[in-house]
């Protein structure tokens, strides 16, 4: 087993870097895994769009309907691709804590770099509920771990001082923050080392005035360049050049998510020729409509889409 140090991550004021795209899953025409197709996509995400780090199996990426063996197998190709130059940051979370910490371990043996673990979704676990799911997880494997608020998809928000308890711990060291409160983000980054990365695309600009360091997006499939040069303007003291970037980006910021993001972003991806196929039930193609539209939220980010 490789050991990742958790206490050099922790000093690092980016643990994952500055950008990072939550990866969709590329399938074969059939819907099976298309692993290869994982490689390359993975590939042109950090040779051409720039990002420090990806993540894999998390929901953009269909955790819900790839089994544990097919996750398993995907973090494998992604760290093989491109685990020498990027870190491979494995969605593992569930609202099963049990089957949260196998998935971990076997993020662990496969290569990752690090966990991201979602709060427990539907059973609404009260926040004592959250402090042990996610201690437990941590405490399960020797990887750093980015915790993953999105009350909106997981019906509990943690709350702030939950955040503060959880920043205690030596290896829960970074937080994909998509719960849309600023002020509560504010509050935890000015009083923890925990390194926030919106969650939210057309947040990350003002995230990163109130503390954060950094972008988990999807829109970054086709944006990430663009975001890159974005957060290090504003991190350089270019606010107005920041401004403007993130101006031309919002029409893709917001229109990758008119419909659900991995829908789109496979729909772009195939205009592009890149890997993505299909997406598995329940959820459905981009429709003629749908992608055309697309096309229009491209073209109004300067971002032309065959």
């Amino acid at each position: 087993m490789t050991h990742h140090p958790a206490n050099a991550d922790r000093a690092a004021p980016r643990p994952f870097g500055r950008l990072l795209t939550a990866m969709v899953t590329p399938f074969a025409a059939d819907g099976s895994l298309d692993l290869d197709g994982a490689a390359r996509l993975a590939a042109h995400l950090v040779e051409e769009q720039g990002n420090d780090a990806l993540v894999v199996n998390g929901t953009t990426g269909e955790s819900p309907t790839t089994t544990d063996a097919e996750k398993e197998r995907l973090v494998r190709a992604v760290v093989e691709a491109v685990g020498d130059r990027a870190k491979v940051v494995a969605g593992v979370g569930t609202n099963d804590t049990r089957h949260t910490i196998e998935l971990a371990g076997a993020a662990e043996k496969a290569g990752a770099h690090g966990l991201l673990v979602v709060t427990p979704y539907y059973n609404k676990p009260p926040q004592a509920g959250l402090i042990r799911h996610f201690t437990a997880v941590a405490d399960a494997t020797a990887l750093p771990v980015m915790l993953y608020d999105i009350p909106h998809r997981s019906g509990v928000p943690i709350a702030t001082e939950t955040m503060l308890r959880l920043a205690e711990h030596e290896r829960i060291v970074a937080v994909k923050d998509a719960k849309g409160d600023l002020v509560a983000s504010s509050s935890v980054t000015g009083r923890t080392e925990l390194a926030y990365y919106s969650g939210e695309d057309a947040l990350t600009l003002p995230a990163l005035a109130v503390g954060a360091v950094g972008l988990v997006g999807t829109s970054t499939h086709l944006t990430g360049a663009l975001t890159k040069q974005m957060i290090e303007a504003y991190e350089r003291g270019a606010a107005g050049e920041a401004l403007a970037l993130h101006r031309r980006l919002l029409p893709l910021f917001t229109g990758i998510f008119r419909t659900q993001g991995t829908i789109l972003v496979k729909a772009a991806l195939a205009a592009r020729g890149l890997p993505a196929g299909p997406v598995r039930p329940p959820l459905v193609d981009a429709t003629a409509d749908e992608i055309t539209q697309l096309r229009a939220d491209c073209a109004a980010a300067g971002l032309e889409l065959p």
